[in-house]
């Protein structure tokens, strides 16, 4: 993230500040994803961040991995985490897991027992629930509280050591079932789950609480500020508690930022994996999800996600960002060294009956509209092209400039063109169009005759490069898809692909390859897919239009 953006930045201030006192020489920050699904945009706010701060400040940042739930977490996850923060120009300084601190975190909560401020607890989840109480009702204490020392300890080691099924027993931190804040009510620290986790194994079938571990995590590692989102912040005493009685000599401070929330954009894990299970889209790197593969799959560019993520800063309030605004800033980054070329994604033919037959001219055109040292391609052009459907009409409204019967055009960096005749098949479908053209109008020639209101591109049709185009519109139609009253899947644009099979000249895409850019001249930009190309078919995505209402 830029100086710019962070000096604007309440957390830069506090880190500031803690430096100026002598509170820490140097500061030590973590991105701490749990490896349960893949990253998405939200995440990258929250890499960009703590990966930023570091580097401004010449600290360090740690990647680590809060796998303590084994239910949930895969190696494919934490393969496609170390990926996208890289991709993102993200290098940690150390590469953690907190399972490799298991070791440390039972030795922790055998403290907290001998200290009386933990227990092992047998009611049910539901009886814990109603032992909790409510926001406005205090907690009652678990008949299991007083167990003494000894016991707990005894509970503790035979949990540990497989004796008791999943469920059947917790180690709940002693606190105050009386507190206001619902978290401080003996949270459970410890769980029984028999299952097999994808770093140690079967070594363990009793695991810690992500309450309990992410502070003792930041402790180990010596992180100076613990950044997370607001959704912790009633969570902070939990974590001070466990740090200061588990006597941990480094003392990390949280610090909590609004989470990144975007109109027609769902942000939580849970429901992208919905999406994924559910076949919804075909898979995590779908270039409708939001996920950092799906959108580097789709043609974002890393700088345009990191220029986005300055644009919204950082801040205490959680607030929407428009959709748009990300798109705003992926042109702003292709528009100037994205090369152009002509590509039609649904065409129809039009012959043009008085150019000569079997010839094809060479003609030359710019590889930028308005950067002359990206340098010239010769593009063919003949009796026969390929236009959009879009740029005919059989019987146009007014204020239409297109082509259509008796009406003339410029073809993009080629001549004019008049429409003299329809030709369509048994069914009354149009099946091509005829012209005539002025030779007297190439591009280029000086000619000052008549004038024409309307250009359209085109493609030569013998040497067309057939190809396939995906276009994307929001998968969610909501502006506000975590709304918690609405059921996110209603919410699903079924338009949200469409898939056209056209052509694009022949010279723009030598060289090619996938997830390399461009700009097709008035459709946009688009992005060579890196999964569904192949040696016999090109595939594009439309990343974005070249144009948006949105203004910054």
């Amino acid at each position: 993230m830029s100086n710019e953006n962070i000096s604007s930045n309440f957390i830069r201030n506090i880190i500031v500040e803690d430096l100026e006192t002598g509170k820490h020489d140097s500061i030590i920050t973590r991105f701490p994803p749990e490896p349960n699904g893949y990253l998405h945009i939200g995440h990258a706010k929250s890499i960009l961040l703590n990966f930023g701060l570091s580097k401004e400040f010449q600290g360090r940042t740690n990647l680590r991995f809060d796998d303590t739930n084994p239910l949930k977490e895969d190696t494919e996850y934490v393969k496609s985490i170390e990926e996208d923060v890289k991709w993102l120009g993200c290098n940690w300084n150390e590469l953690h897991f907190a399972s490799n601190y298991f070791e440390t975190m039972y030795e922790k909560a055998q403290l907290l027992i001998k200290k009386g401020l933990a227990y092992v607890c047998d009611l049910s989840p539901e009886e814990m629930k109603e032992y909790r109480g409510t926001l406005t009702e205090p907690g009652k204490n678990s008949p299991y509280r007083d167990r003494s020392v000894e016991e707990n300890l005894d509970l503790l080691e035979r949990m540990k050591n497989g004796e008791f099924e999943d469920g059947s027993k917790v180690l709940r931190a002693k606190i105050d079932m009386s507190s206001p804040n619902l978290n401080m009510r003996d949270p459970i620290i410890y769980r029984i789950s028999h299952s097999v986790h994808h770093n140690t194994g079967d070594k363990w079938c009793i695991y810690p609480m992500y309450d309990f571990a992410h502070p003792l995590e930041d402790a180990i590692e010596n992180i100076t500020h613990s950044i997370c989102t607001l959704e912790f912040e009633d969570h902070r005493p939990l974590y001070d508690w466990v740090v200061k009685e588990c006597e941990m000599e480094s003392v990390p401070r949280q610090i909590e930022f609004a989470r990144l929330n975007m109109t027609n954009t769902v942000m939580s894990k849970r429901k992208l994996k919905q999406l994924v299970d559910e076949a919804v889209v075909d898979g995590w790197d779908d270039p409708r999800m939001p996920t950092i593969s799906g959108l580097r799959r789709r043609g974002y560019t890393p700088e345009s996600i990191r220029n986005f993520c300055t644009a919204i800063g950082v801040a205490k309030n959680n607030s929407t960002v428009d959709s748009q605004m990300l798109d705003y800033f992926l042109r702003e980054d292709l528009q100037p060294k994205a090369h152009a070329i002509m590509g039609v994604t649904n065409p129809i033919k039009v012959v043009i009956t008085n150019y000569p037959e079997g010839q094809v001219e060479m003609l030359e055109m710019s590889n930028h509209p308005k950067d002359e040292t990206m340098g010239k391609r010769m593009v063919p052009f003949s009796r026969e092209i390929y236009i959009e459907k879009d740029d005919f009409m059989e019987n146009p409204p007014k204020k239409y400039f297109r082509l259509f019967p008796g009406n003339e055009v410029r073809l993009r960096g080629a001549y004019f063109v008049k429409c003299t005749e329809v030709i369509k098949d048994e069914n009354g479908e149009i099946k091509e169009i005829h012209c005539t053209y002025d030779p007297e109008t190439k591009s280029g020639s000086g000619f000052t005759g008549r004038k024409v209101k309307g250009t359209i591109h085109w493609v030569e049709a013998s040497t067309a490069v057939s190809c396939e185009f995906r276009l994307f519109e929001p998968l969610i139609l909501d502006d506000e898809p975590e709304n918690e009253g609405k059921h996110f899947l209603e919410q699903i644009n079924p338009n949200s692909l469409e898939v056209l099979e056209g052509f694009v000249e022949p010279e723009g895409i030598k060289g090619l390859e996938p997830l390399d850019k461009v700009q097709m001249v008035r459709n946009g930009f688009f992005s060579v897919d890196n999964k569904l190309t192949t040696s016999d078919k090109l595939v594009f995505n439309r990343i974005v239009p070249l144009k948006s209402s949105f203004k910054l």
